[in-house]
């Protein structure tokens, strides 16, 4: 049984206003959400950490089985009519954030579509909250915000006007990054390669 609401996501529409996403609340099971959070990576501070860094459990290790899954990328692949099929994943891991964190970016151009799953069981906070934003100047022109809870799904397509970001938060806040990357960029990577891993650790910026 998927630990995910497949289901929520054939049913979210696209939205296109003003870059194409998708936000799916609640999208991880409670019992696996409770699962994966008990067999999270400990983490030595802030930063994006490629997997090969990190140690983790059963729980942990099942999202990441889902998330790189065939109907998982099917229905990515669906809702934002792209072609996937030679495009490279990379994964990366949050446990913390800084004040500093959140400004306003794109994501890198190498990247095609961007998912991150948020992990926290509970938000309260006003910053943290991950907002979709209409430029690059003002973070209160949004379109959506995610509050990084609750097994929520946030999916998007980079693009020159993907300006997203947060206000500042300092704290826990537990999220998993995967994204499909151009092949012609990044042809030689695997999760394995460390050399590649700690260049794209270098590329990410905290969403």
């Amino acid at each position: 049984m998927s630990m995910f609401n497949l289901a929520a996501l054939a049913a979210t529409p696209l939205q296109r206003d003003p870059f194409d996403f998708l936000i799916v609340p609640a999208f991880i099971e409670t019992e696996a959400l409770a699962g994966i959070n008990r067999d999270f990576p400990p983490m030595a501070g802030p930063g994006n950490f490629p997997l090969e860094e990190l140690h983790y459990g059963p729980g942990f290790q099942a999202l990441l089985d889902e998330l790189q899954g065939p109907e998982f990328a099917r229905q990515i692949t669906t809702k934002f009519d792209v072609d996937l099929t030679d495009c490279p994943t990379m994964i990366t891991v949050r446990g913390y954030c800084e004040p500093s964190d959140g400004d306003i970016h794109t994501d890198s151009k190498t990247k095609i579509i961007t998912v991150l799953v948020y992990l926290n069981t509970d938000w309260s906070s006003e910053g943290g909250k991950l907002r979709l934003l209409r430029s690059a100047t003002d973070m209160e022109d949004y379109a959506a915000e995610a509050p990084p809870v609750g097994g929520t799904l946030l999916v998007f397509r980079r693009s020159d006007n993907s300006f997203h970001g947060h206000k500042p938060f300092e704290g826990e806040r537990r999220i998993i990054q995967l994204s499909w990357v151009k092949p012609k960029r990044v042809s030689n990577y695997t999760q394995k390669d460390r050399s590649i891993a700690k260049r794209i650790k270098r590329w990410i910026k905290a969403a």
